[in-house]
């Protein structure tokens, strides 16, 4: 990588690690925390205030990065990162269950993973940019098991208006970052012409990586209503399945560091695509298998191996979008990824939770394994994007030295 690449990536993963690392911290305790808020005894409730962040998110994720497209990636990513840390402080006041969703509504609105998306990809070459983009989503996967150790212990220590006034300064740290140390777009990008929603929603390639993240996210956020279960089952208590949890990751980041990017470089990337989807669908086949029994020796395995994919599949879908996507459409390109992004994780935990209640974990894992293979099928003609021969990042670099 070239110094600005570096920076650009450093920087972009550190707002996103923060934003992220807010948000982790309380999830795992925000159903228990919540039962102190008057009308919190109401699970639905609790539920929509839990889910009503993605809601928000994915509702505004194309607005903001068509506007990203329009005013320019920082200004928006600024503009959302206000609005995520009001909804945090809103959320640290609340004194009721909704004023509390009122709060992680706001954070919801505050949607600018897009716009950080695609100031990454405008300040990256494509033949990095896909170690960029692993850089995020292995700070985003460092933040979710540093949460499961550090979440209780918060709650216990300040509690959850505590929680969320972390999550707002961690907001406000992040507009620091974008505004001193993430370099500007490249001109390039800032003085292109503007394209179309339509454009996008008329892009074939662009379209088979939308309709794999969405039910990528859903199968990811199915399958929670049930592992928790099955590893309680299988003898290992709750506040332990971080054990299982942290290892994994981190194991799994060390995989995907040997493996996705050397293979990028020999022109594998669609082989290691595919074999990832179909990593994910043998998963849900294995989980199908031992849901009437589990043993905790097969559920971390299962669990090692949905990470090792899961992970290669969150570095390169949102490079190949964003190499895919011509440069003046990125903004709304990833607007549109991120929006369906959101909604599978929304349809993940409603249609999952429902499959689990009606049809039991069997039904659900057998649903997840059919959605996988309509995802192999749709992205099985795919090709990876070639690499641009781009010179204009380097040629900045240039300049200022």
């Amino acid at each position: 990588m070239t110094p600005t690449e570096r920076r650009a990536s450093a920087s972009l993963a550190a707002v996103f690690a923060s934003r992220m690392l807010g948000l982790f911290l309380v999830l795992p305790v925000f159903a228990l925390e919540a039962a102190r808020y008057p009308g919190g005894t109401d699970v639905a409730l609790v539920g929509l205030a839990m889910g009503i962040y993605g809601l928000t998110q994915g509702l505004l994720q194309i607005p903001f990065g068509m506007a990203s497209d329009r005013f320019g990636r920082k200004r928006i990513i600024v503009l959302g990162l206000v609005i995520f840390a009001a909804g945090s402080f809103v959320a640290a006041a609340a004194d009721s269950l909704w004023m509390l969703m009122l709060g992680r509504a706001l954070q919801g609105a505050g949607a600018v993973s897009a716009a950080v998306t695609a100031l990454l990809a405008d300040q990256t070459r494509d033949e990095v940019r896909t170690k960029a983009m692993a850089l995020v989503g292995a700070s985003i996967g460092l933040m979710f098991a540093v949460s499961l150790v550090a979440a209780p212990a918060g709650a216990a220590r300040i509690g959850l208006a505590g929680l969320f006034a972390i999550t707002g300064g961690l907001a406000l740290g992040c507009i620091v970052i974008v505004a001193w140390w993430t370099p500007p777009a490249p001109a390039q990008h800032r003085n292109a012409p503007r394209g179309r929603l339509a454009d996008v929603l008329n892009h074939g390639p662009l379209l088979r990586l939308d309709v794999g993240v969405f039910i990528l996210y859903a199968v990811q956020l199915a399958m929670w209503v049930a592992v928790p279960a099955m590893l309680v089952q299988a003898g290992l208590a709750k506040d332990a399945h971080w054990k299982v949890y942290l290892p994994t990751v981190l194991a799994s980041f060390l995989v995907m560091g040997f493996t996705l990017f050397p293979l990028e470089r020999r022109g594998y990337l669609r082989a290691v695509f595919l074999v990832s989807i179909g990593i994910v669908l043998f998963v849900q086949v294995g989980f199908l298998a031992v849901a009437g029994q589990p043993g905790l020796v097969a559920l971390t395995v299962l669990l090692f191996l949905f990470f090792c994919a899961f992970n290669v599949l969150e570095a390169s879908q949102p490079s190949m979008a964003s190499r895919i996507a011509p440069a003046h459409l990125r903004g709304t390109a990833l607007g549109v990824y991120n929006t369906l992004q959101s909604l599978g994780l929304f349809a993940g935990g409603a249609v999952g939770g429902w499959l689990a209640k009606n049809v039991g974990i069997q039904g659900l894992f057998g649903v997840c394994a059919a959605l996988m293979a309509v995802w192999l099928a749709v992205a099985w003609p795919m090709r990876a994007p070639r690499a641009a021969k781009t010179v204009e990042i380097l040629a900045d670099d240039a300049q200022a030295t």
